[in-house]
């Protein structure tokens, strides 16, 4: 299954990605607000094999890469996280290559699997978690529609430091109402 937009294409992480994803993923200051980070190729090869192959599946991460439609190159991805009762509820989180970070790619990748989550497999909900150091992120979430709903203190454990959590959502009826 293959997703696109105008400048993009948004298909399914493959090991043959490797490289490309551990290139912008291994970068430690552009991706201080992941909870992963790769040290090695291998380290990638192991998430790659360890998302699943099949999207929609309850309980289960899915694994995007974001393709910029005129070089060919990965300019980042986007996972989502199946879950909630009756299957009717995801989460998403998107890293982007810090070279191709502000301009557009980001919120033109995220709209369309939004877009994608509730119209084609019928979403209820869509959440997003960030770290409310990350205003980039949020300026992302908010511009696109997502509503603040919580503040987690100290909830995550990420690279060894226990770090505030902010969860934001949106609702299908409320996309919609943003896309008429």
């Amino acid at each position: 299954m293959i997703l696109e937009t105008e400048r993009l294409i948004i298909r399914p992480i493959t090991p043959d990605d490797k490289n490309e994803v551990f290139e912008y993923r291994s970068d430690r200051e552009t991706n201080k607000y992941q909870g992963w980070i790769p040290a090695t190729v291998s380290d990638v090869e192991t998430f790659i094999g360890r998302v699943s192959k099949q999207i929609n599946e309850p309980e289960t991460w899915f694994q995007f890469v974001i393709i910029k439609k005129e070089t060919k190159k990965i300019v980042g991805d986007l996972g989502i996280h199946f879950f909630g009762s009756e299957n009717k509820q995801a989460e998403i989180g998107c890293t982007l290559n810090k070279d191709f970070q502000n301009k557009g790619y980001a919120t033109e990748s995220v709209k369309r699997v939004i877009d994608y989550l509730f119209k084609d497999l019928n979403k209820h909900r869509i959440i997003t978690s960030i770290d409310p150091e990350n205003i980039n992120s949020i300026r992302l979430v908010e511009r696109i529609g997502f509503r603040k709903e919580a503040h987690f203190v100290e909830s995550l454990l990420i690279n060894k430091k226990w770090v505030d959590d902010l969860m934001y959502a949106l609702i299908e009826k409320d996309w919609e109402e943003l896309n008429l």
